[in-house]
């Protein structure tokens, strides 16, 4: 992950193929877990093989997975993460055609989804095991250029200390880390005036 080129969705058919539910779902596996077959990801998913066939091979045609030569054996296929595909990044709504926003709305809508439940999470987690959870709230002005400087300095931070699944060293464990920031003075939080 250290080397990472940013991954821009900005092709119809990459975007729609990562605003599938299930298809979401087996990428978030195969980063947390590592390789999978389709049989593993249908037995995980409540899926028929075909079905978990089928999108992986979707996947596969937009450049978010592999498939591992070495591993995989007669009918059965082995898939992991394609390298350089960590740092996924949506288009701004003015990148793409008005037709496609959908798409880019429903993966926004699904990430919200899995990042409301982290948070839920978070203080039974924090209260289990302190050492490992950890949240930070933060204030500050900046302009376009500094907001986009400190964006990119927060993305090759978690690429410098994070690793693939099957490249984690001992001690190593799967780690959800988000990062949310967005203007205090918008319309709709006029109302509200607390940091």
């Amino acid at each position: 992950m250290k080397d990472e080129e940013p991954f821009l969705l900005d092709d119809p058919g990459r975007l729609k193929a990562l605003a599938h539910p299930m298809r979401r779902l087996m990428l978030r596996h195969l980063n947390r877990y590592g390789p999978a077959t389709s049989t593993t990801l249908g037995e995980l998913l409540g899926a028929k093989t075909g079905t978990t066939s089928y999108h992986l091979r979707q996947l596969e045609k937009y450049g978010f997975i592999e498939e591992i030569p070495e591993r995989s054996t007669g009918r059965e296929r082995w898939w992991r993460r394609a390298a350089g595909r960590g740092d996924l990044r949506l288009p701004t709504p003015d990148q793409i055609s008005e037709g496609d926003r959908q798409a880019l709305a429903e993966i926004h809508r699904t990430g919200m989804e899995e990042d409301r439940e982290l948070f839920e999470r978070f203080p039974e987690a924090y209260l289990r095991e302190p050492r490992w959870v950890k949240g930070s709230r933060g204030f500050g002005w900046m302009t376009e250029e500094e907001f986009d400087a400190f964006f990119e300095a927060y993305v090759a931070l978690l690429r410098r200390h994070a690793h693939r699944a099957e490249d984690a060293p001992p001690g190593a464990r799967p780690m959800h880390v988000r990062l949310f920031a967005l203007p205090a003075d918008s319309a709709d939080q006029k109302k509200n005036t607390s940091p």
